[in-house]
């Protein structure tokens, strides 16, 4: 890693704000606890993944050390993914660790909901906020096959139900819209919002598929999925928080709950990002669309002090890519740069 000029030295404060040299600063953080997943859904995993060794992946108390750090640069928000987290053994552990870090305001998690039945009062009480659950069909036929399972469906709706009842506030549903597999199910899905208060949140499908299948013809754009919706919802779009990965709307007529669109391959949100990433296997990621990645484990586990794993962070989020903006400005075509289990999104 290169050093940049004067801006980082080993005596850098852990407690600055951490920022890019474009000047975005870094509020969310988002963990992948492991790369394991219990399902194989086709824009997501390879047919035949092969794990990280145990070894390789962070202990929760080396987590619960960086989340430490970054809180104190000025990181309020945690996210845990996957794979699927909740394959991680005792992660409510993990959840409390992070719940007890004074300046965290908020901890949620993406799920597959294949385990939230049993284990979303567990998670609630250890201090977990909110829950997405991952949810790509409402057809249980098709979403068994885009998941690579059978007999999932009713499990994961449950889970979905289960997450509602235990109180996570908010309760979303993740659904990347792929054109030929679930484009016809957009209504549907806006009819599950306004039916179950929830908020659904359409996803343009990305080139982070283990299969390499991805290509532009079978992107529906968040504008399409925004027409089709309104054609019988008329939606009233809601102030975008700075930073947010989704434009969001409520019903014109006051039913159910919101839709969010997720427009990263047509209409991204590079600018103002402030997200930075932690891999199961502890290495920093500034920004999922660029294959630059930093490995920090080798200073968490070689007695390095905070201010040293502070300025190393520093020094990796300082070389955050722009953005896939600026692919879409020159008109190339967006590279597939990793399997999204490795990233967890």
């Amino acid at each position: 890693m290169k050093e940049n000029d004067k801006t980082f030295s080993a005596s850098a404060e852990v407690s600055a704000p951490l920022r890019d040299r474009f000047g975005r600063v870094a509020r969310k953080l988002r963990i992948s606890v492991t790369d394991r997943c219990n399902f194989r859904c086709h824009f997501c995993m390879p047919l035949n993944p092969v794990w990280l060794p145990k070894a390789e992946i962070l202990t929760y108390e080396e987590i619960a050390r960086v989340a430490q750090i970054l809180a104190r640069m000025g990181v309020t928000k945690i996210r845990l993914s996957g794979g699927e987290p909740l394959m991680r053994r005792d992660v409510d552990k993990l959840i409390a660790m992070l719940r007890a870090i004074p300046t965290v305001q908020r901890i949620a998690m993406t799920t597959n909901g294949f385990y939230l039945p049993e284990m979303a009062e567990r998670l609630k009480e250890a201090g977990l906020d909110s829950v997405t659950v991952s949810l790509h069909s409402l057809k249980p036929e098709r979403y068994e096959e885009i998941v690579g399972r059978r007999e999932v469906f009713e499990r994961v709706v449950e889970g979905l139900q289960v997450a509602q009842k235990v109180g996570f506030q908010p309760v979303k549903v993740n659904v990347v819209i792929t054109k030929g597999c679930n484009d016809d199910e957009i209504l549907d899905f806006a009819e599950l919002a306004r039916k179950a208060a929830l908020t659904v949140r359409f996803i343009e499908y990305m080139p982070f598929d283990g299969r390499k299948e991805w290509k532009p013809e079978l992107l529906v754009s968040g504008e399409e999925i925004r027409q089709t919706i309104e054609r019988t919802y008329p939606l009233t779009p809601l102030p975008r928080e700075k930073g947010a990965t989704a434009q969001e709307f409520q019903f014109a007529d006051g039913v159910g709950g919101h839709i969010a669109i997720i427009t990263s391959m047509t209409a991204p949100f590079c600018q103002d990002c402030d997200r930075i990433r932690l891999t199961a296997d502890g290495k920093i990621v500034p920004c999922m669309f660029s294959r630059d990645e930093y490995n920090l484990k080798p200073l968490l586990r070689s007695g390095a002090g905070d201010e040293e794993i502070a300025s190393f962070i520093r020094r990796a989020f300082w070389q955050k890519f722009v953005g896939v903006e600026m692919l879409l400005r020159e008109r190339q075509v967006v590279p597939h740069v990793r399997p999204m289990y490795t990233l967890g999104g």
